[in-house]
């Protein structure tokens, strides 16, 4: 029987999820925006990393910074990034951070390390009808 295990197993990964809840709080109430992005990003959490972006574009130069943010991660972020604001373009309410990043993206990145992103095509077919 290794249900007592199972359950021990599925128990430290809840608190390992609590825990990394917490420190993701922790950096966005620090203003370590990249370390949040990159923690909600390895979480999957499109919203949290929509609540980054956000808080990012209030601060003073808050396009400035998030291109700074957005530039230092690593291509697999990006990628994870830019399937999320698919979704949050085709929100009127979530669209104009969808389009920050986008156009950081565009600015940053060459055409053809662009291509090699998974997804590409089809996230580029989505965001058309909505940019």
């Amino acid at each position: 029987d290794v249900t007592e295990i199972e359950e021990k197993e599925e128990q430290a990964k809840q608190e390992e999820q609590i825990l990394k809840e917490q420190e993701l709080s922790n950096l966005l109430h620090e203003k370590r925006y990249l370390k949040a992005l990159g923690l909600a990003i390895s979480l999957d959490r499109p919203h949290t990393v929509l609540t980054v972006v956000k808080a990012i574009l209030k601060e003073t130069d808050g396009k400035k910074h998030l291109e700074e943010n957005i530039i230092r991660l690593r291509k697999d972020q990006k990628e994870a990034v830019l399937s999320f604001l698919v979704t949050w373009n085709t929100n009127s309410r979530n669209c104009h951070e969808a389009q920050a990043v986008i156009e950081t993206l565009l600015k940053h990145e060459a055409p053809d390390s662009l291509l090699q992103y998974s997804g590409i095509k089809s996230a580029v077919e989505s965001l058309l009808p909505y940019t």
